[in-house]
This record gives structure tokens, sequence and C-alpha cells, in this order.
């Protein structure tokens, strides 16, 4: 009996324990509240949510150039379940220096970019195969391409959509 009391009392302890920490601050000139504004200047604004991919990718070096896309986003439209589609994103380098791709990577395994390894002379196009493998997914699909370039800013997303059917049989 005492052991299942035991856990119940760790926990009622730091509680009590916790509070009487908040309240001692309180009482020490206000220094919850400064703590709590400089914890809020750390934290990110609602419009300002981490994007792991932009933190972790490195800025590129060298002369920076601009590439634009024909269009960002292509929505396949309906598919069936284990269709594999393509769709061709064409872009045109709108800057003054050489566009070098460095990587162009899908969000998941189901999502293949091929881009161009040469550089892209100023005014150049080129254009970049994406294929969705819709194999395993149903319903509303929307996937991602990342693409890492001598730009500004130095990554450019594209977005592909499908609404994928279930395969007949599958629930």
């Amino acid at each position: 009996m005492t052991l299942r009391f035991l856990p119940w009392a760790a926990v009622c302890a730091m509680t009590l324990a916790a509070c009487g920490d908040s309240a001692d601050s309180t009482a020490e000139g206000g220094a919850a509240a400064a703590d709590t504004a400089a914890t809020a200047a750390a934290v990110p604004a609602a419009g300002d949510a981490m994007d792991p991919a932009r933190d972790a990718a490195e800025a590129p070096k060298g002369p920076l150039t601009t590439m634009t896309f024909a269009s960002y986003e292509h929505d396949f439209g309906t598919i069936k379940e284990g269709e594999s589609v393509t769709h061709v994103f064409t872009f045109t380098n709108t800057g003054s220096e050489p566009l070098l791709i460095q990587q162009c990577k899908g969000s998941c395994g189901c999502t293949v970019p091929q881009c161009p390894t040469q550089p892209i002379p100023p005014g150049g196009k080129g254009s970049i195969e994406v294929k969705f493998n819709s194999a395993g997914k149903k319903n509303a699909q929307t996937k991602q391409v990342t693409i890492d370039a001598n730009t500004d800013p130095f990554q450019t997303k594209l977005t592909i959509k499908a609404n994928v059917l279930p395969a007949d049989g599958a629930k």
C-alpha cells in the first residue's frame, strides 16, 4: 500500500516546490516578469515557425543570382493509388551570375526530383523533373521539393499536389 502512495507523494511535493519557486521569483522585484519577457524574446513568433531545413542549410558561397519559375506549384488532380506521375517545372536564371544548383530534395521518398547539374548562364533556362509515386498513398497529398542554389533566398520550394483514390479493394 505504501508503494502505491509514494509516486503521488512525490508529485505533490514537486508541485508545492515549484509553486514556492514561483512565489519567490515574484517577490524578488519582478524577476519572474523579466524571465518571462526574456523567454518570449527567445521564442519565435507564430509567423516565424522553426524550419529545420532552412536552419541547417549553408549560406551560398560566391556571387548570388536569382531564378524564377513559370509555376511553383502543380496539381496532378485525381490519380489512382499506385500510379506514378511526372511534372516538369521550368525556370529562368534571372540574375547576372551563373546559376549553380547544389541540391534538389523531395520531402519524402515518393517524390523524386531530377535537377540540372551544369551551371545555367544568366538568361538561360532550365527544368526540374519531379516524379511522384502514389504507391501506399491515399486521399489529398501535398509534397515539396527543396532546391538549394547560389540564389537569394538560398532555398526555393516547389509543391506538388494530388488526390489519390484508394486502389480497388483497399479501404
